[in-house]
């Protein structure tokens, strides 16, 4: 069994949608960067389709549009980071509303809605959401909005994203947003199976370089697309149009290196499943995952985004991390370079630890971000550190 076989196209797409060298007047071959903040009116009140960068602009127009095709859909609204875009969707709400959200999310995520959305009035429930009937159970009157990651971080477990659907969208008015960052458009479509928003944090893989901050919502609601795009503008949640060209230029290679992240990352899994320091290895490509064959079903692919349990202690962690060599231990993850992180003190410190402790982020926990240097150096930097750990 494998995963779903990629449909022909999406390559070109990343590298022709969204621009044509005949929208610029000099016919250049790449989008030109517009950094201008405002554009002329020739009538007060009626501009050519540009007024102000906060409302639009054209090289973020550009993103904009080829996002939208890779998810096979009609709009895309960029902003400032991941979690501009997590703002921009809860602004949708209002105080009263209920919202349901998987127990195993990005730690931003976690501390947003325990931390500001409270705040607003919103009531909120973080449910296993591997588990349908505990969705189903999770569902009240006033729910209107459910969120999830799939693969989340960092427990990588994966969501039957079409099931989740039709159990939400029973009840009118509940939003679903899928979480896709860890996976991108190349390698999971969350729309085709009932999603109303894919979120992505661009920062990631679709940028790729490690190099800005930005966050995307995907719809085919124009609705949605609407309500996003007024709270963009009346929030100012904006990219800069030099950090979009920026992913517009990432784009055009995402594919490529996505093939790699994938054959990198799976390599060293298999790897390290093998090793006796090793307790287990998270991986949803792997035939071991809990989750493998919906991965399949579900998926064009796997990005090299993965976690596994050590043996011992703390600090047989610690030590681990300061003896690597190539990985290195930073929060993040999606760039060509290798990253390691310990969630529990890094980016899930702020998680409550009763609930750290009850899903299984333990102190031996490590989330691995396999990047695109030669495999055998990422296992020889692997084999060297575990030794040391072990002594």
């Amino acid at each position: 069994m494998s995963f779903k076989k990629q449909p022909k196209g999406y390559s070109s797409k990343a590298v022709h949608a969204g621009y044509s060298p005949e929208d610029s007047q000099s016919l250049s071959v790449i989008p030109p960067i517009i950094t201008s903040s405002t554009f002329k009116q020739t009538d007060p009140g009626s501009g050519k389709g540009y007024i102000y960068t906060r409302y639009d602009n054209p090289t973020r127009d550009c993103l904009n549009k080829v996002l939208a095709a890779l998810d096979n859909a009609k709009y895309g609204v960029t902003f400032a980071s991941g979690l501009g875009s997590i703002t921009a969707i809860f602004t949708l709400l209002k105080a009263g509303d209920h919202v349901i959200c998987g127990d195993d999310v990005y730690g931003g995520t976690s501390r947003f809605i325990r931390e500001i959305v409270s705040n607003f009035g919103m009531q909120y429930d973080f449910v296993d959401t591997t588990d349908l009937e505990a969705i189903k159970k999770a569902i009240k009157p006033n729910t209107k909005l459910c969120w999830i990651e799939t693969p989340t971080n960092p427990l990588m477990k994966a969501m039957d994203i079409e099931a989740i659907g039709k159990i939400v969208h029973l009840q009118s008015g509940i939003l679903f947003v899928v979480d896709n960052s860890f996976l991108t458009s190349y390698f999971q479509r969350p729309l085709e199976y009932g999603a109303d928003i894919v979120m992505y944090s661009l920062t990631k893989y679709v940028n790729g370089h490690s190099d800005l901050l930005m966050g995307a919502t995907i719809t085919n609601s124009e609705d949605l697309y609407k309500k996003l795009k007024f709270i963009q503008k009346s929030t100012g949640i904006i990219p800069s149009a030099f950090d979009c060209y920026q992913v517009i230029r990432g784009l055009k290679t995402l594919s490529i290196r996505m093939d790699m992240h994938m054959t990198n990352g799976i390599t060293l899994a298999k790897y390290l499943e093998k090793h006796p320091f090793v307790m287990k290895v998270l991986h949803p490509a792997l035939p071991s995952h809990p989750q493998h064959e919906l991965i399949l079903r579900q998926c064009y692919g796997y990005s090299g985004v993965f976690s596994i349990y050590l043996r011992g202690t703390l600090e047989n962690a610690k030590i681990f991390l300061k003896a690597l060599k190539i990985f290195m231990v930073a929060e993040s993850l999606g760039g060509y370079e290798s990253l390691i992180q310990l969630p529990a003190i890094m980016t899930n410190n702020d998680v409550p630890l009763d609930h750290r402790v009850r899903i299984g982020i333990t102190e031996t926990l490590l989330r691995i971000s396999t990047g695109l240097e030669d495999i055998e150096d990422l296992i020889a930097d692997m084999e060297q550190a575990l030794k040391l750990a072990q002594m």
